[in-house]
């Protein structure tokens, strides 16, 4: 069963640029990965500087490894300077309604 997630990371004030460069660089590897299925980013229209991944993986097991790719450690080593939070990892849960 795979398993979608959205993440939400927020700039601090003045390192938007920085941080929407990195965000940026992270997709294509990322989606090179094994196990993913999706991986889109797209930057808030109503707060600037918060970016969301909206992702899916073939498995939850897909995911733990992504979190410890070179790049997305190198991306988080960068960005800790740089963030207004820690980046806010939501997996989904899919509800059946009817």
């Amino acid at each position: 069963m795979s398993i979608h997630v959205v993440a939400v990371i927020t700039a601090k004030p003045g390192s938007e640029d920085a941080v929407r460069e990195a965000m940026q660089g992270l997709v294509a590897p990322t989606r090179a990965e094994s196990g993913c299925i999706a991986y889109d980013l797209s930057e808030s229209v109503a707060a600037a500087g918060t970016f969301i991944t909206v992702e899916e993986w073939n498995d939850p097991s897909d995911l733990d490894a992504h979190m410890q790719t070179p790049h997305i450690q190198s991306a988080l080593a960068v960005l800790g300077t740089e963030l207004a939070a820690p980046p806010a990892i939501h997996p989904l849960k899919p509800l059946i309604v009817g």
